[in-house]
């Protein structure tokens, strides 16, 4: 080594667990894997060894972060609540609420579309994965909740309870997914938004 060279950095000052290092890389394999297999089996069917071996990871790897079950199926809910069904505003109240019908029923049939649905079922018995379901529930029907807020300003609607509405409209999409006897097509989307806007223009919510 030269006479004035500085002496070289060890690794080990190196956090852990960088952003986009090797942990959250590991973290988000777990997580993609948990989603898998709760859709596929139920939150109570879950089981760790499942999941390391899925994400192609060490066991310990999984209780290490997560020893508690219901807190790994919640944060790989919330891991990917940001795939939300899309909602445009393009002015016509009528097409962007279809369009949101036929995107979130898309949704409900991906992998994480149907572990929150198997999470659902578990949710009412524990607290932690009750308010992560709860979570990305609101997440996904926040946009359609303030584009009625914004039609009833613009008196394209009368003033409503957005919530109330929102929930309304989007309630059989979930029936259509949990039941999947019939495909959820777009003349169907159409008149379920017909009638709830019926209602709504007759002042009935």
């Amino acid at each position: 080594m030269p006479e004035n060279a500085e002496p070289a950095e060890t690794t080990d000052a190196r956090p852990a667990a960088r952003p986009g290092g090797r942990n959250a890389r590991v973290r988000s394999r777990i997580l993609a894997a948990t989603t898998e297999l709760v859709a596929r089996n139920g939150v109570t069917g879950l089981r760790y060894e499942e999941v390391a071996e899925l994400a192609g990871v060490n066991k310990n790897s999984v209780y290490r972060n997560w020893p508690d079950r219901a807190d790994l199926v919640g944060d790989a809910l919330l891991r990917y609540a940001e795939d939300s069904a899309p909602l445009h505003d393009s002015g016509d109240l009528r097409r962007d609420l279809v369009e949101f019908l036929l995107a979130l029923s898309e949704r409900l049939s991906s992998p994480i579309g149907r572990a929150l649905m198997q999470a659902t079922i578990a949710a009412p018995v524990n607290a932690d994965l009750d308010e992560a379901v709860r979570t990305v529930h609101d997440q996904r029907l926040a946009a359609v909740r303030e584009r009625f807020d914004s039609a009833a300003e613009t008196g394209e609607i009368p003033p409503v309870d957005s919530y109330f509405v929102t929930e309304l409209l989007s309630g059989p999409v979930y029936l259509y997914a949990n039941r999947r006897r019939h495909p959820f097509t777009r003349e169907v989307a159409e008149k379920i938004v017909d009638v709830v806007l019926a209602g709504l223009r007759a002042g009935t919510p």
